[in-house]
């Protein structure tokens, strides 16, 4: 089957966050995460057959969710996780809040890193947990963790610390050995991983692949949450599904607190959009991750012929981290959306030297928006 992603899909009356935003104002909106294209047919299908059933009553998860979700696993990550082992979540993000809340007190030290998607940072301010960021290095190109300096940002009382893998918003994907490298630090200092691994099932290149973070040793499995969704892969990240996989019984029992009562469990449609793609979105996928690496290999292209602007690679998602230090400007969000482009500004991530462009869309959009970045530039170099 042919999947064509250069269709334009009109979103400005779909209430959509990112477009709503700048509703009537000359401004292409690539900020928030999700993509500009419809979910693959099979969920699409499988939605549209839901609603014909026209009853849309209290639902269960299916009965086979939990163990579609463990073969999943295997078949995509060689990773071998007991259907017990999945805790279903109406979110990632209500899942990152849980484990602050439930795996610390409040007299616990968290670390995070940094940059990093906000939410782990705002699950420790609104815990509230005193925690310490790690400033990400860049290495051969990459944005990864400070592998020789964590203990510097350990404490006598650090009970956990979060990881984003593959890297929200730097993009990387953590090889094995980086992964067995901090989970080792933190296995010496008995501290807890959460570990949210949205982004996995969009590594863009054949030579890297996903590794979860649980999977390298029943160790470091027993100290780890694992917070994984189809949301962001298959676009529908309105519609929500989650899960936590925790093979320690205790972490498990914490990340079903409130669970039913002030945490919703999804709704029918997430139950109904989740398993068509784990059943049938594999070849759709596949074509997206073809245009989604054509996207970011344009962007990187163009970012090249735009100095001081740099992008390190891309491994992973439709997200470029890009760096405007150089540039020298107080405020480069600003400036980009003061030439009609709306992007995510580095100070979501406590990077405000930074900006965040989504990819995700028509490649005929996204040549509109690399223009208009080039005009931003050009302004100040007058």
């Amino acid at each position: 089957m042919t999947f064509n992603f250069d269709t334009p899909v009109n979103r400005s009356h779909s209430d959509s966050i990112r477009w709503d935003r700048y509703a009537g104002d000359d401004v292409i909106p690539l900020w928030v995460a999700d993509m500009d294209f419809q979910s693959p047919p099979c969920v699409m299908e499988a939605l549209a057959k839901r609603v014909q059933d026209g009853v849309f009553g209290y639902t269960h998860a299916p009965d086979n969710l939990r163990s579609s979700i463990a073969s999943y696993l295997v078949e995509h990550y060689h990773w071998e996780v007991d259907p017990d082992w999945i805790v279903i979540l109406p979110s990632v993000v209500s899942g990152l809040y849980t484990a602050v809340r439930q795996l610390t007190n409040p007299t616990e030290h968290i670390l995070v890193p940094q940059p990093v998607y906000h939410h782990l940072r705002l699950a420790c301010v609104e815990g509230p947990r005193a925690y310490t960021e790690i400033p990400l290095a860049l290495e051969h190109d990459r944005w990864v963790l400070p592998w020789q300096a964590l203990d510097q940002f350990h404490q006598t009382n650090t009970k956990l610390a979060l990881l984003c893998n593959p890297q929200n918003p730097g993009g990387t994907v953590y090889t094995k050995s980086e992964l067995l490298q901090f989970a080792e630090f933190c296995e010496a200092r008995d501290i807890l991983i959460c570990s949210d691994e949205i982004h996995a099932g969009l590594v863009l290149d054949q030579q890297n692949r996903h590794v979860p973070i649980a999977s390298l040793d029943q160790r470091i499995s027993m100290r780890t949450v694992t917070l994984m969704s189809l949301n962001k892969v298959f676009n529908f990240p309105g519609i929500g599904l989650a899960w936590a996989v925790a093979e320690n019984p205790r972490l498990r029992a914490a990340m079903q607190t409130d669970l039913h009562r002030t945490i919703a469990e999804p709704g029918l449609m997430a139950y109904t959009a989740t398993m068509a793609a784990l059943r049938d979105g594999e070849e759709w996928r596949q074509s997206l991750l073809q245009y989604l690496r054509g996207n970011r290999d344009y962007v990187a292209k163009r970012i090249e012929t735009m100095s001081p602007l740099t992008l390190a690679k891309t491994e992973a998602s439709y997200l470029a981290w890009i760096d405007c230090r150089a540039l020298k400007c107080a405020d480069p969000h600003a400036l980009f959306l003061s030439f009609g482009l709306a992007l995510s500004p580095g100070a979501q991530f406590n990077a405000p030297q930074f900006v965040r462009l989504n990819f995700g869309t028509q490649r005929a959009l996204l040549a509109q928006a690399m223009d208009r970045m080039a005009l931003a530039l050009a302004s100040i170099k007058r």
